[in-house]
């Protein structure tokens, strides 16, 4: 699916898909699976769950997001463009946190969109995002420079620069709890079944 020829509606349709299973990733995440997610990048992508806050509500938000991590910054990019709820958060807000598969850190997330080397940065963001680039037209062996930059003339490149480590509650994992008392049940249960 080239999403270069979506119509509009076609187009706010596949944003609201991804929309959807927002909340099914930022689980599993929380689950403890945020590494096993990450595990085949080439196919599934590589993918951090972004903490930031609604520009006029002040509520933290969790948004699973694509990255590259270029000369020790991390890049994500809003797709569908400088509308996206989470980019417009962070440009009114840029202090953020994100969960990668090696750690948790709080940083500051700023605009790159028109950084020099952009489009060699936006296109490592790209094919770090697995299946999804070919989804929305950006198959990395189809397109010349000229034929990416056009096609992502919309896309904003945004850097995060990690300032702290973080730990503690409400970060990747914490709902680990679920795996041990679900074994416990399931061992209990299996030793019921044993009388």
């Amino acid at each position: 699916m080239d999403t270069t020829k979506m119509t509009p509606g076609q187009l706010e349709n596949l944003r609201q898909a991804f929309k959807m299973l927002n909340p099914i990733m930022v689980l599993m995440w929380r689950l403890g699976l945020g590494a096993i997610l990450n595990m085949w990048p080439a196919v599934g992508g590589r993918y951090l769950i972004l903490r930031h806050y609604g520009r006029k509500s002040g509520k933290a938000y969790l948004t699973p997001v694509n990255y590259a991590e270029i000369e020790g910054d991390l890049y994500i990019t809003a797709g569908f463009g400088e509308h996206a709820d989470w980019y417009q958060n962070i440009l009114a807000n840029p202090e953020v946190e994100v969960w990668l598969p090696d750690g948790w850190w709080s940083g500051v997330a700023h605009d790159a969109s028109n950084v020099p080397n952009r489009e060699a940065k936006l296109r490592q963001v790209i094919v770090a995002s697995g299946f999804a680039g070919p989804l929305f037209g950006l198959d990395q062996g189809q397109l010349d420079d000229e034929q990416f930059a056009a096609a992502t003339r919309e896309y904003r490149l945004v850097r995060i620069r990690r300032t702290a480590a973080r730990t503690g509650p409400g970060g990747p994992g914490d709902l680990n709890w679920v795996w041990q008392v679900a074994t416990v049940g399931l061992l209990l249960r299996s030793l019921r079944r044993r009388k």
